[in-house]
């Protein structure tokens, strides 16, 4: 098998993704859509575990993780391109997903990311959340607004990561990147964050916050002083709060509700959509964390449908609801009535109607007496 000849499609094609599954031809993922390698043919078993030879390398501490997890992630360089790498077995044959990172971060303003966002890394303290499903964009934006704070701001930022997929250098900033693992860095995020304390950064960022430890070091960080940005996989801003709180027991969670009134400042949640044009469009939901908000996080019984009327009546602070993103993007004609329709839920159909009215006459020239 290949594999440079399949990476060279892979780039000549601007795919995300490629995945090589056996019994299957070599598969590219463009613009969400998935395409075979031009010209290639079914991949064999030989074929899969010669892949897994040549890119674990002999690495003795690989092979011991992956024997021991079933499962390795790790990077790797192609034409001075970064990769991705996922490995794990099916009818245990190996399989990998490859991950393709782009050199030339894009600028945080082409992205699509409300300018909220980037205001918000000017805090001294807190907690900022980029959250969304897979493949959201999560660490696009989270690399870019890295990179704008280096370009920016005089400060120190530490950054754990499973693993590294943009390479930044200390420019305004002094920056430090740390990869997560066995055998790397740091063992696990949670002791990369503990040990930050001991650091002196004025900036954590976490690359994914998975589990009430590490989440409990990133408050702790948040409470000591410093600047907290991490990411969640969860696919709205009031669904990540109720995971936040869920982490905890219930007899405990009283308190994380009253820490995270105080310390959480911002959570953007981000989906990708394919545009009208072929290309993905971000569509983001920004929650600013006011004085109504933290009053919602702390009641007794956290209620989605508060947090989501909060978000909806913030505007004027930088909060922006998901049913005016897309309803924005509909009109603006860069993504389908029926695609927007479908991400939103039927009860707030009627709403979201009212809101592209609303938007078409904001647009509408005034008329001259």
């Amino acid at each position: 098998m290949n594999l440079d000849r399949i990476l060279d499609e892979a780039i000549d094609m601007d795919a995300s993704d490629v995945h090589l599954i056996c019994n299957n031809k070599p598969m590219l993922r463009v613009a969400r859509n998935l395409v075979p390698v031009p010209n290639s043919k079914i991949l064999t078993p030989d074929d899969m575990f010669e892949l897994y030879d040549y890119l674990v390398k002999g690495n003795v501490e690989k092979d011991e993780v992956f024997n021991t997890t079933r499962k390795l992630d790790m990077s790797y360089e192609y034409r001075d391109i970064r990769l991705r790498v996922n490995i794990s077995l099916s009818d245990d044959i190996p399989l990998c997903t490859l991950r393709l990172i782009k050199n030339e971060l894009p600028s945080y303003e082409s992205l699509g990311v409300p300018d909220i966002v980037r205001r918000m890394t000017y805090q001294p303290q807190g907690l900022i959340l980029v959250t969304g499903k897979t493949n959201s964009g999560k660490s696009t934006t989270l690399s870019a607004l890295v990179n704008h704070i280096n370009e920016n701001q005089n400060k120190k930022i530490l950054t754990l990561e499973n693993p590294i997929e943009y390479k930044h250098h200390s420019k305004k900033s002094l920056i430090v990147q740390k990869e997560v693992g066995r055998g790397r860095d740091s063992l696990t995020f949670s002791d990369g964050v503990k040990n930050s304390l001991r650091e002196d950064c004025d900036i954590l960022v976490i690359g994914e916050i998975r589990d009430k430890v590490t989440m409990e070091a990133a408050i702790e960080m948040a409470e000591s002083g410093h600047l907290v940005i991490g990411t969640l996989h969860t696919k709205s801003c009031a669904e990540t709060i109720d995971r936040m709180i869920n982490f905890y027991e219930v007899r405990d969670q009283a308190s994380i509700k009253y820490l995270l009134s105080a310390l959480l400042k911002l959570v953007v949640s981000q989906r990708l959509l394919q545009g009208i044009d072929g290309k993905l469009v971000l569509v983001p939901e920004v929650m600013v964390v006011d004085n109504v908000v933290a009053g919602i996080i702390r009641k007794e019984k956290l209620s989605v449908s508060e947090i989501e009327d909060a978000i909806q009546s913030n505007l004027e602070k930088g909060s922006i609801g998901l049913i005016n993103s897309l309803a924005k993007l509909f009109v603006e004609n860069k993504i389908t009535l029926e695609l927007a329709k479908s991400q939103i839920e039927e009860k707030n159909l009627e709403t979201f109607n009212r809101t592209i009215m609303q938007l078409k006459i904001k647009g509408q020239p005034k008329k001259t007496i």
